[in-house]
């Protein structure tokens, strides 16, 4: 089996927020990667709410440099100062997120206490043994990004058939993995009949975005999508204004890209008192479609 991915969904709404929905911000965890997808104001809040260690973060993926995503990031840069925080801190963002965060350093003083490394990404940004981060430029009111974290397919051999075969544990595994053919008590066994490819998760994030042709082949074969829906159809002129999704676009890219799940965030004030008007819309054309509340998490 490949490894777990958990989704934690820290913020859910849109501009402003409210006692049961905060700005935008999600956690990925993965093996020791914990990976913040935006920090909007009361982030660091959240974290506490869902039992959550923010020192544990090891990345932070900004998708642009709106107060809702982003007003959040002085106060978790200080608390994580004072908490003993002493790993590398990797951000990311679109193109000019460099200049914006020195600004903000400026404002609220610079972080001694750890190292932070700040970096302008689109296309394949990271990459190490199990995963790789990937960036792709959306279109909205300032530079923008969407993102996609992608876990590497594994090497795995068929225990049933070692079992069948009586083939004992050594060496011989990990040739096999490697796709060497070996000779085992005497008889030949083939690694390509005995290893398989497992395939990898995908998960990918796109908020504040116009509709565009970049999303689906970005977000292809994901096996969790979390889109921004901030509108709901009735009002599609409303989100090209504002260059925002609806809920029916953001199902038709989940359908059109093959994903496992849709999961609506960024919904708009509006919908407070009913939230079925957005995953309705998007249920009529995507089924696997789910809105979580703030705190909720998902395994992937």
């Amino acid at each position: 089996m490949t490894e777990k991915i958990k989704i934690h969904f820290l913020g859910t709404r849109s501009m402003v927020p409210d006692a049961k929905r905060n700005h935008p911000a999600f956690l990925l965890v993965y093996n020791a990667e914990n990976i913040l997808v935006d920090c909007g104001e009361g982030t660091q809040i959240q974290f506490r709410k869902a039992r959550l260690n923010p020192c544990k973060i090891t990345k932070i993926l900004l998708t642009h440099w709106h107060g809702d995503h982003t007003f959040g990031l002085p106060g978790l840069l200080r608390t994580l100062s004072t908490s003993g925080y002493k790993k590398k801190l990797e951000i990311y963002g679109p193109r000019g997120i460099k200049k914006h965060l020195d600004e903000m350093f400026v404002a609220f003083g610079t972080i001694q206490e750890f190292e932070i490394q700040i970096k302008e990404v689109s296309g394949k940004f990271f990459e190490n043994d199990d995963f790789s981060l990937e960036a792709e430029k959306m279109i909205h009111v300032q530079p923008c990004n969407a993102y996609s974290f992608v876990e590497k397919g594994r090497k795995r051999i068929d225990k049933d058939k070692l079992k069948k075969l009586k083939l004992g544990s050594g060496k011989h595994l990990k040739e096999l993995k490697e796709g060497k053919d070996i000779i085992y008590e005497g008889k030949k066994h083939k690694s390509k009949d005995l290893v398989f490819e497992e395939k990898g998760k995908k998960v990918s994030f796109v908020l504040d975005t116009v509709f565009n042709d970049k999303i689906v082949p970005f977000v292809k074969n994901s096996d969790a999508l979390v889109m921004e829906s901030t509108f709901d159809s009735s009002l599609n002129d409303l989100a090209k204004d504002y260059m925002h999704l609806t809920a029916e676009q953001a199902a038709r890219v989940a359908k059109s890209a093959k994903v496992g799940k849709l999961y609506l965030v960024h919904l708009s004030e509006r919908y407070d008192k009913n939230r079925d008007v957005v995953l309705k819309d998007a249920k009529k054309v995507f089924k696997n479609t789910e809105i979580p509340n703030d705190l909720d998490s998902v395994e992937i």
